[in-house]
C-alpha cells in the first residue's frame, strides 16, 4: 500500500514540510511517483514509526546539544558546496555540510562531546571532536575538528555508514543514529537534557 506525503505526514503526527524533508535528504527507500505526487510504502511509514528514542541516558554529560538540519541545499562559500543533510553525500562533503557555521554557544557544545545531528526528529548524524572552535565576524562557531563518526543512509531500516576511527567514536554512531530524538529551538542548535544521574 502506497501513501502519499500528506497521509504519510498524517500517520506520524507530523507537518507536511517535516516529513518532505525526509523524502528531499533521501532517507526514505521504495519511493515512486504518481505525476507529481510522490509515493510512500506503507510499511516505510510503520518504520518510521517504531524508531525507539535517543538513549540519552547512556550519555555521561547531563546536557547535549543536538544540530537540526534541514535536507542539504547548495551554498557558496569557501569551505563547503553544500550545508545540510542528504544521505548520497560522501562524508568529507556530508562533514563540511554539518560542522558550522551556527550561534551557539561552544563551549556547551565542547562539553557534552557529542553532537547528534537531526532531521525531522530524526539523527541522521553523529559528530565529535567538538574541543576546538572558530569565530566569524556574525558571532557563528565552527568545529573545524569536528569527526563525522556516522550518518544515516536509509531511515527505514535503518542503513548506518560507520565513519569512526575510535571505538569510542563507533559506539556512539550506533546508540545514537537512527533514533528519535525530540528538540525545540528557534535555531539551528537546541540543548537537551540526558537525565544522567549525578
Amino acid at each position: 500500500m502506497l501513501l502519499t506525503t500528506g497521509q504519510a505526514a498524517q500517520e506520524l503526527g507530523c507537518a507536511i514540510t517535516t516529513f518532505r524533508r525526509l523524502v528531499h535528504a533521501g532517507l526514505l527507500p521504495g519511493l515512486s511517483r504518481r505525476g507529481v505526487r510522490v509515493m510512500v510504502p506503507l510499511n516505510v511509514v510503520q518504520a518510521l514509526s517504531e524508531r525507539q528514542h535517543a538513549p540519552l541516558n547512556q550519555l555521561a554529560a547531563k546536557e547535549i546539544a543536538v544540530l537540526r538540519v534541514d535536507a542539504a541545499k547548495p551554498v557558496q562559500e569557501p569551505d563547503r558546496d553544500w550545508i545540510g543533510f542528504a544521505a548520497t553525500l560522501p562524508p568529507s562533503d556530508l562533514l563540511a555540510a554539518l560542522r558550522g557555521w551556527w550561534r551557539c554557544d561552544p563551549a556547551d557544545i565542547a562539553a557534552g562531546g557529542v553532537l547528534p545531528v537531526t532531521l525531522s526528529g530524526y539523527v541522521v548524524a553523529v559528530l565529535t571532536g567538538l574541543d576546538r572552535w572558530q569565530r566569524n565576524d556574525e558571532s557563528r562557531h565552527a568545529f573545524p575538528d569536528a569527526r563525522l563518526v556516522g550518518y544515516v543512509t536509509d531511515l527505514a531500516t535503518p542503513q548506518t555508514t560507520i565513519t569512526a576511527q575510535t571505538d569510542d567514536g563507533r559506539q556512539l554512531a550506533e546508540l545514537l543514529l537512527g533514533t528519535r530524538l525530540a528538540s525545540h529551538s528557534g535555531g539551528a542548535i537546541a540543548y537537551v537534557p540526558t537525565h544522567t544521574a549525578d
